[in-house]
């Protein structure tokens, strides 16, 4: 398990990399598995897809071979559950403004590490945009037979949204690099993020269960009996108003601020609404200004560099 212990520890000098053993990209459509979605399959060695869900999606991941798991999204991974299904953690969280080329270089040299060893599943939140993205990057980084082209088709493949211009332009302008004189730390299991990082991602987590309430008629969703409405649209808030605390926030422009303000000002009617107070509002037209309010806020903060 020299490989192994290589992927574990710190490189103190060059680690020799072996020759690519298969194609580059060869996509296959996985499609969803019980706690996973938008899975493809790039090649015999690496595989794209959503966050895993539970052991279920842990599970998957064992049925499916992987060996290696990289989060590339703000929220820590699952590092013991992993472990007990023999999987291993490394994490690289990038944004939706792009793939830094240092993330790249890492991203293929544990590609180019894990090969002998079992296939590595790269992971965001939800499996079609920084994922993919950062998964092809890795691969373009690894070895120049993978065309711009054919990144870009896998990106539009994985759903990609055009709006990440960030992502395609970086994807495109990746070129290979040679691997074997790098050197440097292997990537943690659980990577320090910032404390708006955080609340933002408590943000979207808290969003996405809105929505599966609101797609069961604003009432507990089947499959999901442990989201409550109002406490799911609470939490919402409260992680709005955490935001605009920050410091962080403070150093941000006004209208940063004013968007953390406006999302917990709509959270909080909707949140009234739902346990039946006195002021009855419409429950669509705050989860559109909701989402409106958040698309905003992703346009001018977070989607371009």
């Amino acid at each position: 398990m020299i490989l192994l212990s290589l992927l574990l520890a710190s490189c103190t000098k060059p680690v020799p990399i072996p020759e690519q053993t298969t194609a580059p990209l060869e996509p296959v459509m996985v499609g969803n598995r019980p706690g996973l979605h938008n899975v493809i399959r790039l090649n015999d060695h690496l595989l794209s897809g959503s966050s895993p869900e539970g052991e279920a999606g842990f599970r998957s991941l064992q049925d499916l071979g992987v060996k290696f798991i990289v989060s590339v999204d703000g929220a820590a991974p699952e590092v013991a559950m992993a472990a007990k299904f023999g999987m291993r953690y490394a994490h690289l969280p990038v944004g939706y403004d792009g793939i830094p080329a240092d993330t790249a270089l890492k991203l293929a040299k544990l590609f180019a590490m894990a090969e002998r060893e079992g296939p590595v599943y790269v992971h965001c939140h939800h499996g079609t945009h920084r994922g993919p993205a950062a998964a092809v990057a890795g691969l373009r980084c690894r070895d120049g037979r993978c065309s711009a082209k054919q990144a870009v088709d896998f990106m539009k493949m994985a759903g990609t949204d055009p709006k990440y211009a960030g992502l395609y332009r970086d994807v495109e302008a990746m070129t290979a690099n040679e691997l074997a004189g790098v050197a440097g730390e292997f990537p943690p299991s659980v990577a320090t993020v910032n404390n708006l990082v955080k609340q933002m991602v408590s943000v979207d987590e808290r969003w996405d269960h809105v929505k599966l309430i609101r797609a069961a008629g604003w009432t507990t969703s089947k499959g999901h009996a442990d989201l409550d409405p109002a406490h799911e649209v609470l939490q919402l808030r409260e992680h709005f108003r955490e935001a605009a605390r920050l410091p962080e926030t403070a150093k941000r422009p006004g209208e940063f601020q004013r968007l953390m303000s406006v999302g917990e000002e709509l959270a909080g009617k909707l949140e009234d609404d739902l346990r039946g107070g006195k002021e009855k509002s419409d429950r669509e037209t705050l989860f559109r200004l909701i989402g409106e309010n958040c698309t905003a806020c992703h346009r001018e903060f977070r989607d371009r560099k």
